[in-house]
């Protein structure tokens, strides 16, 4: 298949500017690929889908203050956003406007923080080495922004309302630059009702990397490939994965990033092997899951590596159709928007 195989019209209206306030009154699409049909539902719903002996896999990413506002000794302004942490107090970042970072040239960040540019990429991004007064990762918690991606608009100077609303609830291990989104609609109280029915959640960690902003540049999908990203599975998540594959339940993954971390860490006979290392798997049409039965994902950009999964996973026919009766119904799309469970 071909890039121009996952375009589909989107209006912009249906971009997600704003988070509902109530995380679980999202929409849902419910998606049965054996019946080949898609439900309007709403995510509360969930509950009633889901099934006592079902395993529900969840990332427990954080994420971090990863923009920064500074300025150059000239008194210019730079955004500064990091992508990857290179080596101590090393990072790689995309900065705007990039044409005034010269090697060499120093941005400040307040009095605590500053940085000099050590090198320059082809990909157009900086390579920044950090100097800070106290501890790092609390100054970014102080100074920095939520790095909200490229298609949510906010004004750099008006107060990070998006601190905590765009994060799960169940976030705990810090080092993501994007939220595992599907995730966002959960509450404690959904999770204890889940629970409560026989659903066992586990956890796996992927820290979101810029990839999952990145736009797929190939037109032939055999040639493209998604930036790799930190990830672990516990010993304690493997094995009720494995035990329920074993047992014939269902494994349903929360999101994208969940989706990646299973398939990457999956043997050739489909078990789950623990550890922690780099999940680079690409999956686009022609990959055959191992392990996942189930995905729940929000709706995704048109062109996308995230549509290719999601389309690998549930079919290209029921899943662009999915999308297009989406839109004539008006869902939220993207980061803050509506989902879709696929089962």
């Amino acid at each position: 298949m071909r890039l121009a195989d996952f375009h589909f019209h989107l209006p912009e209206e249906l971009i997600a500017q704003e988070a509902l306030a109530d995380r679980k009154s999202s929409r849902m699409m419910l998606v049965d690929r054996a019946a080949q049909t898609f439900t309007d539902m709403n995510f509360s719903d969930i509950t009633d889908i889901l099934r006592a002996g079902d395993v529900l896999v969840i990332n427990n990413t954080k994420v971090f203050p990863a923009r920064l506002n500074g300025t150059l000794e000239t008194g210019g302004h730079v955004e500064i956003f990091l992508v990857n942490e290179t080596a101590p107090m090393t990072w790689e970042a995309l900065a705007r406007p990039a044409k005034r970072l010269k090697e060499g040239k120093v941005i400040f960040f307040g009095d605590k923080l500053r940085a000099t540019v050590v090198g320059k990429l082809e990909s157009g991004s900086v390579v920044v080495r950090f100097e800070c007064n106290g501890d790092f990762d609390s100054v970014l918690e102080e100074i920095g922004r939520t790095p909200l991606p490229p298609y949510i608009k906010r004004d750099a100077s008006s107060p990070d309302a998006d601190r905590v609303r765009y994060q799960t609830v169940y976030a705990k291990e810090r080092g993501a630059i994007a939220a595992p989104t599907a995730g966002l609609h959960f509450t404690p109280g959904i999770i204890e009702t889940l629970k409560d029915k026989g659903v066992e959640v586990v956890e796996v960690t992927l820290h979101v990397g810029y990839g999952t902003f990145a736009p797929v540049r190939a037109e032939d999908l055999s040639q493209h490939s998604v930036m790799g990203e930190r990830c672990e599975i516990p010993q304690q998540t493997a094995d009720a994965v494995n035990r329920a594959k074993g047992e014939g339940r269902r494994v349903i993954a929360v999101g994208t990033t969940s989706t990646r971390s299973l398939e990457s860490f999956a043997d050739d006979m489909g078990r789950i092997v623990p550890g922690k290392r780099i999940a680079d798997l690409t999956i686009t049409p022609g990959y055959r899951f191992k392990v996942v039965d189930g995905i729940l994902t929000n709706f995704h950009l048109p062109e996308s590596s995230l549509l290719m999964l999601i389309s690998t996973f549930g079919g290209h026919e029921l899943i662009m159709g999915a999308y297009r009766h989406a839109v004539s119904q008006k869902y939220r799309f993207y980061s803050y928007g509506d989902c879709m469970l696929i089962v």
